[in-house]
Formats: structure tokens, sequence, C-alpha cells
């Protein structure tokens, strides 16, 4: 069975319900605005997020309207987040398609974020549980934290591997660890099962990011260029690690580039050329495999043997998909 059908059977019944009560959640009778909606929700992504929320709320108890609304919060927040991220980054392309700035402009797509991000804390009150509110809230915050250190490193150029798993904990691994914290608060999991669910969380996120950074040096199918990380400023972990272990000629060279902000195609070929041959990426692959093997220990804790295999699913997919 395909891995995201494998990731999603467990939940199949519930998940159709929150797509639909997803919908009518941002639905507006005003028509102007309904068309940015609908395409926000044509580009939407593979619901990855709310499944795990699903299948952690599976797995310690039986899901009610206080998941649903969580659920639904959470993915709120994070299409809210992503809208904004292509305007602060001046994207044009999301998920092979044309950014909603590319299309509305960048007034239209900020406000239009904001409608999200309202709405998301609708729901987040209607959860009725004010634990839950609270890291939503936390949640939003740290999602903007962390996008303001990415910026600070990239003006600062701080070439440090424990600020960069800092700033994907926050920018990142945050959201999934969310994901499925409330999913077992939302069924009253104990203490002990809510904290196994937000490690699980974390690590699957971290592995996300590692998948994400590791795909900047060699695609644009998923609709992103290569090196747009670099033309960014952003240096993460595959040339961070390369530039940590060059000679120190070579580290200067790569350096000049970088604190020049010179990121001409040619410079950008050459710090892509050298991350790959210098063993960045195989150091990024490495600590992937850390993450994955610390989300397999927990996965091996779930006692529901169809969540088990779900989430077993879940994370071969998160590091091994092509986009």
């Amino acid at each position: 069975m395909d891995k995201k059908l494998l990731i999603a059977k467990p939940v199949t019944e519930e998940l159709k319900k929150f797509n639909t009560y997803y919908k009518d959640s941002v639905f507006c009778n005003n028509v102007r605005i309904q068309e940015i909606i609908d395409y926000i929700m044509k580009s939407d992504g593979k619901r990855i997020r709310p499944i795990l929320l699903l299948l952690a709320a599976k797995a310690c108890g039986e899901i009610n309207n206080t998941t649903y609304n969580s659920a639904i919060t959470v993915e709120l927040l994070h299409t809210a987040s992503l809208i904004h991220d292509d305007v602060v980054d001046e994207s044009k392309i999301r998920r092979g398609m044309a950014s909603l700035n590319a299309i509305y402009d960048n007034k239209m797509a900020v406000l239009a974020g904001d409608y999200f991000l309202s709405t998301a804390l609708i729901k987040s009150v209607l959860t009725g549980n004010i634990e839950i509110i609270s890291r939503v809230s936390d949640l939003g915050r740290d999602l903007a934290e962390g996008e303001l250190n990415q910026l600070s490193l990239v003006k600062e150029l701080i070439l440090d591997e424990d600020e960069y798993f800092q700033v994907i904990r926050k920018k990142t691994a945050s959201l999934m660890s969310v994901c499925m914290r409330i999913g077992a608060m939302s069924v009253d999991a104990s203490s002990e099962e809510v904290e196994r669910f937000t490690k699980l969380g974390e690590y699957l996120g971290v592995c996300f990011q590692l998948r994400d950074d590791i795909f900047d040096y060699f695609t644009d199918a998923i609709g992103k260029p290569t090196g747009n990380d670099i033309r960014e400023g952003k240096v993460t972990l595959p040339l961070l690690y390369a530039i940590s272990y060059a000679p120190e000629d070579e580290k200067k060279e790569l350096l000049s580039v970088i604190f020049s902000y010179n990121y001409t195609d040619e410079n950008i070929h050459k710090l892509i050329s050298y991350a790959k041959e210098h063993g960045g990426i195989e150091y990024a692959y490495r600590k992937m495999e850390e993450y994955k093997n610390r989300a397999e220990e927990i996965i091996a804790t779930v006692s529901d043997t169809e969540v088990r295999k779900a989430l077993e699913a879940a994370v071969e997919y998160i590091v091994e998909r092509a986009y």
C-alpha cells in the first residue's frame, strides 16, 4: 500500500470529517474573499499535520469534537504561516503552483494569512481547553520566533550547528510537536502519553526540515529552485558542516562569498558543489537518521497496531519523500 494511504488508514473516516469541517471553518459569504480562500485550499498540502494529530488522539483514546477543533486550529495556523512566509521570502511558487502573493500581491496575501490566523484563534477557543489554547498560542509565537531567528542568523551570519537546530525546532519541529501533543491532550491522555507524543512530533519535525534542507541541494521538483535557501542567505546543515571542516584557505574563500552576499549563479553552484563533495549531504542524512531512530523508539511503544503501522509509515514517508 502507498505510504500516504497507509499513514491515513486508521483515521480515514475522521480525516473526511476533518476536511469538511476545515473547509466550513474558512467559508466566507463575500465572493471576492472566497475566491482567495478557494485558491489557498487548491494548493493545500497532504494534511500530514492534522493526520498526525488524529493518530496521536486515536492512540490515546477516542477522537471527539475537541480533537477536530484542535486539528483545524493547527492546520489554519500552519496555512497562515506559509502564506506569510511566502511574502517574507518573496517566493512566487508554493507546491508547484503560483504562490498567493504572486497572484494577488503582498497586501492581499498578508490579509488572507491574517484571516486564516484569526479563524485559528476562533477554533482554538472552541476546543474549550485552556491548556490547548495556551499551547496553540505558544506555537504561533514559536513559528514567528523561528523565522525571526533565521533572518537574524542571515544578517549576523552565525555558522553554528546548535543554533541551526534551535531554529528548526522553533520553525518546523514545534508545529508537529504541538500537533501530536494536543492530539493526545484532546482525548485526556495521561501526562506520560502527552510527553511521549510531544517528543515524537519534535523528532518527526526535525526529520522533515532536514529532508527539506537536503532538497535544496538537488532538485526543484517541489517548485523550489535549487539553491534557493543559499540565495536567501540561509546556511543550512549540509553547507554548515562542509564549511566547518574546510581547510582555512578554502573556508576563507567560501565565507567571503557568504559574507559579501555575492550570490551569483556561479557562486551558488560553487557552494552547493562544495557541500556535496565534502560530506555535507551525508552528514545531514546521518543526523536525519539519528532523529528517525529516536522517533521509531517511541513508535514501538504504541499499543494500537494499526496506529503504530501508520506512524511507522509516516516516519518513512518523511525521510524518503521526493518533494
